[in-house]
């Protein structure tokens, strides 16, 4: 069996555990039992292979926990990992009794306390704390009574024990990242724009790293500002060598739900506590980071047309992010205003790579200030339209909006990606191939008919700065071409041949008519 192929057969054996197991619960609530289910055990066997050190001999399960040889590795072993694991709060031995246990609910709530509590007084205190917030397992939506929610934990826990990850190494880890991704997608997938809204396609969040990436050897750090469960800032670290991102990775998300889902999907993907710095709150109101900028390279997918307190806040105009356009994004649309606090972040040999609405690039009012501030400062790099119904949840044709701050020149590239899609099912998706081309022709900045155009300054000022790409980039005429003349020629040979038909009729019928009359 192929890596492929065995990812798949994995993926699809999670479905099936997913809807299994939720019975009465809705699947977009039971989402975290079955999620926090697959952190748990990873965490406990990541735990394991690093406390033996990989050494298949040492059981570290069979231990006590008492063992004095557990209390004298258990400091250095937060300060490395982040959290420390006792033999009796592992999955496999949770797992293993799961079907007996009359208290397994309060034992496993136990169990998480104390593992976030692990960190308390360490470095990683603020990125264990509240992992398990959202897996409850004392809720009613387990069942409404004890025996009910042990019944359905204990199930939980015997189909994520019996899925075969194989040893534990890079593909194990792979496996066990990409499972969970893969959850949370047909999750959203499922729940409509309630899921779908923090969730950005894998095959879209990888043209987006490589182009916040593109022809950076190496980047300080990557920052998405509204990082939702981390899918995009996680394709950066799967598409390039991780040394290629000094200093980790750095998002902030609004719903916390969402912003343990992140901290946890970096965990999945073996990014270490000291390497990742996932902060909860409102990014445009209560910015984390300002003493992280700048970034080298910055990837976004924000809500769009989200309402903002905006002008509502006096004080806002003079935000050292919004103040150099001279204008807020109306209230009732903050896309601009993510952009500006991307822009405000970005470095000066950096990128930011930003899914947005397509109405911003040529509305009036405040945006087309802001349109004209970010073209006279020659910071848009690219627009680039993508084809509809590739985002779950909706089926807007979104544009990705490239910013930079060392452009060579004051052109203005537009792409006209809307035709580069395969249809599946429900969604379309975004090809390798589509990628391809798309990378190829964002890096030559050539022009190429009905595909890319480099358009002018003085071009974009004279369109008032509608940054469309449909402005620039001429659509392809498919429709079919019509020779008039021989059209008109196969029209009189028509109406002849008709006339002699007609002829033909009449001279029939006359001759009927003649053979009544003399009978």
């Amino acid at each position: 069996m192929t890596s492929n192929e065995q990812r798949a057969a994995l993926q699809r054996k999670i479905w099936d555990i997913a809807n299994d197991v939720r019975g009465a619960v809705d699947g977009w609530d039971f989402k975290q039992y079955v999620l926090g289910t697959l952190f748990y055990r990873f965490i406990s066997e990541n735990f394991i292979d690093y406390i033996t050190g990989g050494d298949p001999s040492v059981n570290y399960a069979a231990m006590a926990d008492g063992d004095p040889n557990i209390a004298a590795a258990k400091d250095d072993a937060i300060k490395t990992k982040g959290y420390f694991i006792y033999p009796s709060q592992l999955f496999v031995n949770v797992a293993a009794n799961a079907n007996t246990n009359e208290s397994l609910n309060t034992d496993l709530a136990n169990i998480f306390a104390a593992i976030e509590a692990s960190a308390n007084g360490y470095p990683s205190e603020r990125d264990i704390k509240g992992l398990f917030a959202d897996f409850d397992t004392t809720s009613n939506r387990l069942g409404n009574t004890v025996k009910d929610k042990n019944d359905r934990l204990s199930k939980v826990l015997k189909r994520v024990a019996e899925l075969d990850f194989g040893g534990f190494d890079a593909s194990h880890i792979d496996l066990f990242g990409d499972a969970y991704e893969f959850l949370i997608s047909n999750y959203a997938a499922n729940a409509g724009k309630s899921g779908g809204e923090f969730f950005t396609p894998q095959h879209v969040s990888k043209l987006i790293a490589q182009l916040a990436m593109h022809k950076q050897s190496s980047v300080n750090k990557i920052y998405d500002p509204a990082c939702g469960s981390g899918s995009l800032l996680l394709q950066a670290k799967k598409h390039f060598d991780q040394h290629l991102i000094e200093d980790g990775f750095f998002g902030q998300e609004i719903n916390h739900t969402t912003y343990n889902l992140a901290r946890m999907n970096m965990f999945l993907h073996n990014v270490n506590y000291d390497k990742f710095n996932i902060q909860l709150g409102n990014t445009l109101e209560e910015p984390h980071f300002a003493e992280d900028r700048p970034f080298d390279a910055i990837v976004s997918n924000p809500p769009y047309s989200v309402k903002w307190i905006g002008s509502n806040d006096p004080t806002l105009i003079n935000d050292e992010r919004f103040a150099p356009a001279g204008v807020l994004a109306p209230k009732s649309k903050a896309d601009f205003a993510f952009v500006l606090h991307a822009l405000n972040y970005l470095s000066s040999k950096g990128r930011a790579a930003i899914v947005c609405f397509p109405g911003i690039f040529y509305r009036g009012g405040a945006e087309q200030k802001i349109r004209q501030y970010l073209v006279d400062n020659n910071y848009v790099e690219t627009v680039i339209s993508l084809a509809p119904n590739l985002f779950y949840g909706t089926t807007i044709a979104v544009n990705i909006l490239v910013l930079a701050k060392n452009k060579k020149d004051t052109t203005t590239q537009f792409i006209d990606a809307s035709g580069l899609f395969k249809k599946e099912t429900n969604n379309n998706v975004l090809l390798d191939l589509h990628i391809e081309q798309i990378m190829a022709v964002f890096d030559s900045k050539e022009n190429v008919d009905h595909f890319a155009k480099s358009v002018p300054l003085e071009d974009v000022v004279a369109k008032e700065y509608n940054l469309s790409v449909n402005t620039y980039v001429e659509a392809k005429d498919n429709r079919e071409v019509v020779d008039i003349a021989q059209l008109n020629a196969e029209l009189k040979s028509t109406v002849a041949r008709i006339d002699q038909l007609r002829k033909g009729i009449d001279a029939i019928v006359a001759e009927i008519e003649c053979e009544g009359l003399e009978a």
